[in-house]
Parts: C-alpha cells; structure tokens; sequence
C-alpha cells in the first residue's frame, strides 16, 4: 500500500503546471538524505553535534504548511487545484517527520485565496475574485482543520511567547497559527478579532490574489501600494499582537507597512536578489535591511529557484547573514507547498544544523537563527506576553 507520502507525490507529478509554479511537494526518503549527508561531507561526529543542538535549543518554523491542512474541505477549486489536492492531507505524517527531526514549533498557514489560483505562463495567479462571502467561510473550513489538530492533541497550540517555552520544555510540538493572505478579512478588522480569538498569530497581508490590503510582488500593482484598508490592519495588528509578514508584498507595500507599524515585520519565506539569483519572490537588499534596522526577521526560503541542493541552502543561509546580521535570519522553509524544495522533510533538520555547524556557524548563533531570533521578535509583538 503506497503511503501517503507517495500518493501526494504522484499527484504532484500529474500536476506539473502547479508544480512548476510554487506548488510542489517533493519528500525525501531515507536514501536521499543519507545522499545529502555523504554530498556535505558530514561525519557521524557531525550529525551528532547537530541533534545535541536541536535537543538544547527551541527550533521554529516561522512559514510552512505540515500536511497540508489547507485543502481539507476546500470548495470551488479549478481543474488543476482539484488534482493538487488528490491524496488528501498528511498532517500526522509532517508531525512525524518533526518529531524526528528535532523541530519545537511549526507554522501551520492556512492558504486564504487557494480556491482562487490557477497556473499561467507566468506562474501561479488569481484567475478569478472571490463570491461574496467565500473568502471568510473558506476560513472558517481551514479554522476548523487547524483546531483538528489541537483538539486531537496532534500539536499544542501556541499562542503567547511562553507557550514556545513550555512546548519545549515539556516536550510536545508546537502549532503556531498563521495566515497567509489577508483575504479572509473581506475589509473588515471585526474578522481580525475572531482571527485572534481563533489563535491565528501572524498574518502574510497578500499573497497571490490582489486583495483590499495592498499590492503583491507577482502581479500589476492596483493601490500603488499599501491601501487605506491596509494602513488600519496595520495599526490593528500592531494592537493586538499579531505579527506582521511582508512575503508576497509588493516592493511599495512593503516600504508603506514597515513605515507604518510601531513593531517590526518579518518575510517569512524569501531571498535576497544578487548576481545571477533572481526571482519576482526575491527582495533587495535595500527593502531587506529596512525590515531588519526596524528590528525584523528575514525568512531564509529553500525554494529551488538559484538553489540545487541543501548545501546550497546552507550557503544561503550564510549569505543572509553576512547581509542583514545573525539577528534577523529565521527558519522558513514552506514545508509542504514549495517550489522544488532543497529541504522538503523536516527529517534533514539535523543534517542542516550540522551543515552550519561544520561551516563556522556557532551554537550560539545557530540557536539564534533555529528559534531565538524568532521568540525574541514575537515577545516584542506580543505585548500581551507579560499577563500570559
């Protein structure tokens, strides 16, 4: 009986337009990641150094979709979503993979305008607007898989800096609610209460849909850059403690949110342009350290765009550092939607962590780059961390 790994997989294969545009699942078996281990040249020695870090330290994935709980229920797909969602979720699989691979806490996103996409020559869009209502029931389905997960006891929901802390301490794995697209807000902030009430925690404002919050990397700009809209759900997220993520945003709505919110921002899954490795997904080194000087995060991202294996995601990892300082690199890996990812199970954690060992980095700074960073910026955005 072929796993469901497999299944996925195949799926995957048998929808190459989605593929080829950013949603990909590929997953490494045992094989390939001892192939990995023999290509970083990494010692027994190596690899143990690597877990006796991630047994130590708290490990976040700030970007990632376990499982896939995204499609669960989803209605009104197109053709082609409708074959990326065959085999189903995978969530207790993902959590597996955690488990061995030493992560605390992961993102688990919901994918706000995913019944809207298509694939087109230029990649993945919006091929249609949402029908009155749709963006928030649509919520209200990926909601209600996410609070499967906890009620079932598969992860502990995170919602306050110390529940990063008690999760590791104690041993469990940690969801930490998130948004990618500020679509299911339909322009309204009431909906951002329930969202915080529901446990969501940062919210990526656009995705691949242009939406009444600001414009996006991937299409034509329709507010020139962030909307009014968009100014007050800045405002509105700054006072109740959700995070703020700029992925997807376009340059200018970028600049406009930074300017506007009194906490900082990360990008949860991207990369910084030079010479010869570009992408429209990518930023500049410009609007990177303005997220950075305001004390943000910058998600390193191991998309198969410039990247061909970890080692090169590893080196990445470096060159972001050496960019915007160890302070500001994060863990963003898009497990499980991704474009042809170089790191796509969480069971190469430790080969990853012994891989920045090995090149220089030290323990201190790779828990920083593993969690520390993250917890550090989350406890800033999180006002409320003291009454919790």
């Amino acid at each position: 009986m072929p796993s469901r790994r497999k299944l996925v997989l195949g799926a995957g294969v048998a929808t190459a337009g989605i593929a080829g545009a950013g949603f990909w699942r590929s997953r490494s078996e045992q094989s390939h990641i001892e192939a990995q281990i023999l290509l970083l040249n990494l010692s027994q020695d190596d690899l143990s150094a690597g877990r006796k870090l991630l047994s130590r330290v708290l490990a976040i994935d700030v970007h990632a979709h376990p499982g896939r709980s995204f499609i669960v229920n989803a209605e009104n797909l197109g053709a082609s979503l409708k074959l990326f969602t065959l085999g189903g979720a995978f969530e207790e699989e993902s959590v597996k993979d955690m488990i061995v691979g030493g992560l605390s806490v992961a993102s688990f996103a919901i994918v706000s305008d995913f019944q809207l996409l298509g694939v087109g020559d230029a990649g993945i869009s919006a091929t249609r607007e949402f029908e009155a209502g749709e963006a928030w029931q649509s919520y209200k389905t990926q909601m209600a898989r996410m609070h499967h997960l906890t009620n079932t006891g598969l992860v502990v929901p995170v919602l306050f800096p110390d529940d990063f802390i008690k999760v590791r301490k104690n041993n469990k794995l940690g969801g930490f609610f998130t948004a990618e697209g500020g679509d299911f807000l339909e322009g309204s902030l009431q909906h951002l209460d329930q969202a915080y009430e529901d446990g969501i925690r940062s919210i990526t404002i656009v995705h691949y849909h242009v939406n009444e919050i600001g414009d996006i990397q991937t299409a034509t700009p329709v507010h020139g850059g962030l909307s009014k809209f968009g100014s007050k759900l800045i405002r509105a997220m700054n006072e109740k403690g959700i995070l703020i993520d700029l992925a997807h945003a376009s340059r200018k709505t970028a600049i406009e949110a930074i300017e506007t919110s009194e906490k900082p921002a990360m990008l949860s899954h991207t990369a910084i342009r030079g010479p010869g490795f570009d992408s429209a997904r990518f930023i500049d080194l410009d609007l990177a350290r303005l997220v950075t000087e305001n004390g943000g995060l910058i998600g390193a991202w191991p998309a198969g765009i410039g990247l061909m294996s970890l080692g090169d995601y590893a080196e990445q990892i470096f060159r972001l550092v050496d960019l915007v300082g160890i302070d500001h690199v994060v863990l963003g890996t898009d497990m499980d939607a991704n474009y042809k990812p170089v790191f796509d199970n969480y069971r190469q954690l430790p080969v990853l962590v012994a891989a920045l060992l090995k090149k220089g980095l030290s323990e201190e700074d790779t828990s920083k780059f593993l969690g520390g960073n993250f917890l550090r910026v989350f406890r800033e955005v999180s006002h409320m961390a003291a009454v919790h």
